[in-house]
């Protein structure tokens, strides 16, 4: 058997950096709702760049997510 190591770091280094990237937008997610939430409490109105922050990393994170399950599952190829 044979163990083709370039192709598993490759993979590896891939997967690492996308889980931190989706974790880092994630996280800019969060804080635009707790930018909402915060001008909520202060002012009684919303932020609009904040529930825009939110909705875009969201957006993004959810399409992450659903392009690894289209190379998962071959039935959608």
């Amino acid at each position: 058997m044979h163990l083709d190591r370039a192709a598993l770091g490759e993979v590896a280094a891939v997967s690492v950096g996308v889980t931190v990237t989706v974790v880092t937008v994630f996280a800019l997610g969060v804080l635009g709702l707790a930018r909402l939430e915060g001008t909520r409490a202060q002012q009684g109105g919303t932020s609009a760049a904040g529930l825009g922050q939110a909705a875009l990393c969201f957006l993004a994170c959810a399409a992450v997510v659903a392009y690894g399950i289209y190379l998962i599952a071959p039935r959608f190829h």
